[in-house]
């Protein structure tokens, strides 16, 4: 019995990690979401994959904007990586396609 209790206790100790993670995720998103929404944008927290991929969705103007690749690498990407250096990538999930 105490080996299914030790199980139980690691799966919410990995639980409460993500929970903490995504946490930070989104505090930094908090702080660039300002600037995306100036131009009629945002961006909204997906999934956070076993290998530290961030995976978001573009909203508004940041799903059909041209730019929207650079903003991702340049922008969204270095200020979550500043923010959680254990972030591999960032992706976006329904990113236009490059002509």
């Amino acid at each position: 019995m105490s080996g299914e209790n030790e199980h139980i206790g690691r799966q919410e100790s990995v639980a409460d990690a993500d929970d903490e993670l995504r946490g930070r995720i989104e505090e930094a998103l908090d702080m660039i979401r300002p600037y995306l929404m100036a131009d009629g944008g945002s961006v909204r927290l997906l999934n956070v994959t076993p290998d530290m991929v961030v995976e978001l969705e573009l909203l508004g103007a940041c799903g059909t904007c041209p730019m929207s690749a650079m903003t991702l690498r340049a922008g969204i990407e270095q200020a979550l990586q500043r923010s959680v250096p254990q972030i591999s990538r960032v992706e976006a999930v329904n990113a236009p396609a490059p002509y």
